[in-house]
């Protein structure tokens, strides 16, 4: 189809040489030949007499105009895209559809595993992609994920999203820890060393990590590691101590040998949000998933169930 000139199928291929980067690649996202991908950038090159794409080194470098035209042509074809899949109606059980997820591993632990669960028994062939959430909010920007899944401190306001699970934080040490008792003063806290999460190629600290030095509680951190799952596993056979989400410390604390105490601080509460692309908000299926993620949310959301063990007085 072509519009004022342009052949509307040349964006298809302009936007898969921006994600993808080299011809190569591009052509094998969008199921086209080299030959074909190069002349459709030609195409491209001579309806806006710009370059576009610069070759430097094995990647292509985009030039300002292509930096510009970026955005527009991403919106426009999510808007077809999004246009394209809208239905009357999701019948789940009888649905194939696979959705793309980005989450933590904190949500896979405490969430995914009962989501895919609850899913499976009301749609079967229903099917799931789960993505890490470090490049989530780009892919959700691109409308390459169905739900994003992370702390509501990230989220954008410009796309829809609701929160799904509270937690609070409980400090988590080995059972056989001679250092801890039942309850965990300050003064000990500062004292011990403590396993702590650092995130992403920054290596940025953790909420509570971020809240605990901000109000001047600096921890001697004696091991970094880089998910939000491994913490109380790494303190087994130490005197350390691990300070991680109190749902997260009781499912652990079943199969492993770990006590819980409670911080010898409060923590403001964790609030996990979902969120979705804003031109996915009337989509029946995305509508009836958040659903389920709601009620499986829900099923141990009670009070107790957040409470970490009695704080020293």
């Amino acid at each position: 189809m072509r519009f004022k000139g342009l052949d509307l199928n040349l964006l298809v291929a302009f936007d898969a040489i921006l994600v993808e980067g080299t011809i190569t690649r591009a052509a094998q996202r969008v199921h086209l030949s080299q030959s074909a991908m190069s002349n459709a950038l030609a195409r491209l090159r001579e309806h806006y007499r710009d370059e576009l794409f610069v070759q430097v080194g094995r990647k292509l470098v985009r030039t300002p105009l292509a930096e510009a035209l970026a955005g527009p042509v991403r919106d426009i074809l999510l808007r077809v895209d999004t246009t394209a899949a809208l239905t009357p109606g999701f019948d789940p059980a009888a649905s194939a559809r696979c959705f793309v997820l980005a989450a933590s591993d904190y949500i896979m632990a405490v969430l995914l595993d009962r989501l895919l669960a609850r899913v499976y028994r009301e749609a079967p062939d229903i099917t799931f992609e789960l993505l890490p959430v470090d490049r989530g909010m780009e892919l959700l920007e691109r409308g390459d994920v169905d739900l994003l899944l992370f702390p509501k401190q990230f989220e954008r306001a410009e796309h829809p999203g609701e929160p799904t699970i509270e937690d609070t934080y409980t400090c988590v040490v080995w059972e056989g820890n001679t250092q801890v008792g039942e309850t965990l003063t300050l003064e000990r806290y500062l004292e011990a060393g403590h396993v702590a999460t650092r995130l992403g190629v920054d290596r940025m600290p953790t909420f509570e990590g971020w809240f605990l030095k901000r109000f001047g509680i600096q921890r001697r951190i004696e091991v970094a590691t880089y998910n939000l799952t491994s913490p109380p596993r790494l303190v087994i056979g130490t005197q350390r101590i691990a300070t991680v989400h109190t749902r997260l410390a009781r499912q652990m604390a079943h199969s492993l040998p770990l006590r819980l105490v409670a911080p010898p601080v409060e923590i403001p509460r964790l609030i996990s949000v979902m969120q979705w692309h804003r031109y996915k908000a009337h989509d029946p299926g995305l509508a009836w998933l958040r659903r389920m993620v709601h009620e499986v949310a829900a099923e141990d959301d009670d009070e107790a169930s957040l409470m970490p063990p009695s704080r020293p007085a």
